[in-house]
């Protein structure tokens, strides 16, 4: 059990577990949006235009594959009172020395890369914008809003941002008018030829970053911090990601009907997007093509704040522990001298690779990490929710760990083609 003195909680934070369902979602759509960016919208776009509907399966799979890894990191810190990072220290030193190098590492190229992100649809509205200028300007703007915005704040922002882009992009997906009959037949499980990867992507990818791990923090942020909060968590964590599945639907609808139809091929980056809009100005009109530039800004912007508040939390923790502070200690918890020095190195040091061009080593650095992290996160929960670490109350069941098994293979398969894909530059691949 935890020594942790007893958290502190904004005011107003904490929610009445017996409230309706729909009052209580909280911490998991704000994982959910910030674990689905522009990169997340690109490949299930790319993937309904190559293949059509028959990757839906792969959706809902993943879809249940993320309530199952969300929903353990939050049981972990609910019933034992520790941190993500509390239980991986359990496991042994291995964990610490991984990973310290990788949330500077990644905190540090990720933070150009989502400034970049939000920044695109943006000059794509105002053509006069700078692009460099602009990513400065969505980095000093999330940096504001999570410097000064306590987690309510910054919940509220969050769901505004959501609401902004499930419109857009649900109605987007409506305009398009999709084929209900071939959707029935995408959800049995077949993997078309020359598919397997998208369909690893989509069941494992999609909506899942570092920040799944960040779960645990928001809850004790949001001031849910002991097992009379498991069912309300369970409920929260689940109607998250059936939003996240809704809204990759309909980018997958939206690759199926339009970009399919219109016989262009999409960028894998973030420009894809941008084609993507040329697409609906020329097929539906300017309105709507706006509309999904605005959609698309939201949901890159909501990854900026949920990463510089979350994993910054994360960080905190981390270094706290290095420095001896005892759990829960102020310097550890939003606001705290740890928490605002990661969130200083996510946005000022990032804007110096606008101006180096983004040196080919921090890229594989960053793609070899971030291969790591969701096969690390998959198998440290296996041994948390196991043995002596946890109440037997809230320990794993075998169905439970079945499937947890089957994430965390799915995600070193997805990890391995990562790996190489990221240093193939290296061997000349």
């Amino acid at each position: 059990m935890s020594n942790n003195p007893s958290p502190q909680i904004d005011s107003g934070a904490a929610a009445d577990p017996g409230q309706p369902k729909w009052m209580v979602i909280g911490p998991g759509l704000v994982v959910a949006a910030t674990g689905v960016g522009a990169a997340d919208m690109v490949a299930t776009l790319v993937a309904g235009s190559q293949y059509g509907y028959a990757l839906l399966w792969a959706v809902i799979v993943g879809v249940i594959l993320k309530i199952i890894l969300v929903e353990g990191a939050g049981r972990f810190t609910l019933a034992t009172g520790l941190t993500i990072f509390e239980g991986w220290r359990s496991l042994g030193r291995w964990t610490t020395w991984y990973f310290g190098p990788y949330i500077l590492i990644w905190g540090f190229v990720y933070g150009a890369t989502a400034m970049s992100s939000a920044a695109l649809p943006v000059v794509a509205l105002f053509p006069a914008l700078d692009l460099t200028l602009c990513s400065v300007l969505m980095g000093l703007a999330g940096f504001t809003m999570v410097w000064f915005g306590r987690y309510a704040f910054f919940e509220k922002i969050t769901a505004v941002l959501v609401g902004i882009m499930f419109v857009t992009v649900v109605g987007l997906a409506v305009i398009a008018v999709p084929n209900v009959p071939a959707m029935l037949k995408g959800l049995i499980p077949l993997i078309p030829e020359g598919g397997v990867i998208y369909t690893l992507a989509l069941a494992g990818g999609v909506g899942g970053t570092i920040t799944l791990a960040a779960y645990g923090y928001w809850l004790r942020e949001k001031g849910w911090y002991t097992p009379k909060w498991m069912r309300v968590m369970r409920i929260d964590n689940s109607m998250a990601y059936v939003m996240t599945g809704i809204f990759v639907l309909a980018m997958l609808i939206v690759g199926a009907e339009v970009v399919r139809a219109a016989g262009v091929a999409i960028s894998a980056g973030d420009e894809g997007l941008l084609e993507l809009s040329d697409v609906l100005n020329e097929r539906y009109g300017e309105v709507v093509g706006t509309g999904f530039l605005i959609g698309f800004w939201a949901a890159s912007f909501s990854s900026i704040i949920g990463v510089w508040n979350g994993v910054s939390l994360m960080f905190a923790d981390f270094w706290g522990h290095m420095r001896k502070k005892p759990g829960g200690h102020p310097d550890t918890r939003t606001g705290g001298k740890y928490f605002k020095f990661y969130l200083l190195w996510l946005t000022f040091p990032p804007m110096l690779l606008f101006l180096l061009g983004k040196p080919i080593g921090l890229i594989l650095a960053y793609g070899f990490l971030g291969s790591l992290f969701m096969p690390f996160l998959a198998l440290t929960l296996l041994g948390l929710l196991n043995g002596r670490r946890i109440p037997k109350e809230w320990a794993n069941k075998l169905h439970t760990n079945i499937a947890l098994g089957i994430t965390a293979l799915l995600f070193i398969v997805l990890g391995a083609q990562q790996l190489y894909k990221s240093l193939s530059p290296i061997w000349g691949g």
